[in-house]
């Protein structure tokens, strides 16, 4: 069984910083990619949109909508994936989901999501 555990969300003020961590645990053999989406909380039926992506190897990928705002970057040794949120804007108001593109111990290759955490830009 594998867990995706996501912390650090949380209200923030427009322009300032917040950091979200997520921890993946239990029978991984391998990790490939990792990610933050997210879902805004007044659009519970609107896809998830991509925030960020990071692979193995640490090449990125990002939304046009945080390109220079928001970093992604991970600690393979801990299985653990972050994202560092800079100037944040009220439109960044989501629930964030992590995402792990993985291979269980079983072989099997598999995608698995956290259960979310709750990021709030408001005044």
């Amino acid at each position: 069984q594998v867990q995706l555990v996501e912390s650090g969300g949380g209200l923030v003020q427009p322009g300032g910083s917040l950091r979200l961590s997520c921890a993946a645990s239990g029978s991984i053999f391998s990790i490939n990619a990792m990610g933050w989406y997210r879902q805004a909380p007044q659009a519970p039926g609107k896809e998830r949109e991509l925030v960020a992506t990071i692979t193995s190897g640490g090449s990125t990928n990002y939304a046009d909508s945080v390109k220079g705002r928001f970093t992604i970057s991970r600690d393979n040794a801990k299985n653990t994936v972050y994202l560092q949120m800079n100037s944040l804007k009220p439109e960044d108001t989501a629930v964030y989901y992590c995402n792990a593109d993985l291979v269980t111990t079983s072989y099997y290759s598999m995608k698995y999501w956290g259960k979310g955490t709750l990021v709030t830009v408001s005044s």
